[in-house]
Formats: structure tokens, sequence, C-alpha cells
């Protein structure tokens, strides 16, 4: 099999399943494989990016009213980094899509309209870790990171990728095994050998 020459690869899952460290230990083996990849992460640098996690931060963040000013928020955050998904000589690895706006901010039709332009992922990696130990991970900085909103989040990402290429990661096991499962559900998609993987 050829390897690609694009590839737009999504991570999602609850926080503090790990989504930038298997992004990061992905990027270096697709790298070492002889392939160009670009990582990028959602919310952005931009100053709409800046403003969400300043937003996130407040007390009144699971709301309703402030989930769909997050959801606005998001998608114009998102038509930011279009352009870096028509490079068709890259693999693009994305810490959160629009998928993850339909699973945090409802109702989805109404998420799915503000996305309509955002571009749909050739594969979704949901790393699936038990919410309990998702909050024990987190920093407690942002308002939606308890056990109530995250079960909900976790219940609506299961449902929202069945409609995505998608595969599921247990992310409750150590790194290293986390590693090698999503360099495993990633390799035929790029040409590379799944059974070469260490």
């Amino acid at each position: 099999m050829n390897k690609t020459n694009f590839m737009y690869i999504v991570f999602e899952g609850i926080d503090g399943a790990g989504k930038s460290t298997q992004i990061q230990l992905l990027k270096e083996w697709l790298e070492a494989n002889g392939l160009e990849v670009e990582a990028l992460v959602e919310p952005t640098d931009s100053e709409i990016g800046k403003l969400i996690r300043k937003i996130l931060q407040r007390s009144d963040a699971t709301t309703d009213r402030v989930q769909k000013t997050l959801g606005l928020l998001f998608a114009a955050d998102r038509m930011l980094i279009m352009d870096k998904l028509s490079d068709d000589k890259k693999v693009i690895l994305s810490d959160r899509s629009f998928i993850s706006s339909l699973a945090y901010q409802e109702p989805a039709d109404w998420i799915v309209e503000l996305n309509k332009y955002a571009k749909k992922p050739d594969l979704v990696l949901f790393l699936d870790l038990d919410v309990k130990t998702s909050v024990s991970r987190t920093t407690g900085e942002d308002e939606f990171e308890n056990e109530e909103f995250l079960t909900q989040v976790k219940t609506n990402y299961l449902e929202i990728i069945n409609d995505f290429n998608h595969v599921i990661i247990d992310a409750n096991n150590g790194i290293n095994k986390v590693s090698s499962d999503v360099k495993k559900a990633v390799a035929s998609h790029v040409g590379l050998c799944k059974d070469c993987i260490l």
C-alpha cells in the first residue's frame, strides 16, 4: 500500500483522556516513517480561542446559555484552520473538531448547522476514558470538569461517533498501550504496516 498524501485524523474524548500526549507520540511515529505531519488543537491560539479558554473557566460555563455561546465561538475559531485542512501533502492530527461541539454544546441540529462548512474527518479516534478517572486527571480550573457533565458528554460522544469512520481506543490503559493501539488503528489508513508496530 502506498503512503497517503493527505489524511485528517481527529482525536476526541472527554477531558483527561490523553489526546495531546497521544497526538505527539503518533506525530513522531508517522514522521519517523516518512510522512509529513501537522498537529492542530481546538480551541486555537487565536483571539477567539483565547476568549473560549477564558469563558471555559467561568462558574456558569456549563449553563445552556454559555454553552450556546461557546458553540458559536468554537465554530468561528474552527474556520480559522480550514485552510490548513486543504494541504494535500500532510497528515493532519487534530486535538478535537466539530464533533466535540456536538458532544459538549447541544442541541445537535443547531451545532451541525453552525459547522456545515467544517471539514469532516477521515478518521476519528475516540479515547474512551472512565469519567471518574477523567475528573481525577483534570486541573479543576474549568467548570465543566465534573462527573455529571462529563458523563452526559461521554454518552453524547458514543452516539455521535457512529456517524463517522471511527475507532474506540481504551484510554484507561497505560500511555504505551494506548499509543500502540492508536498506531494500529491509524497504520492501514496511511499505508503503514500495523503488524510492524512495537
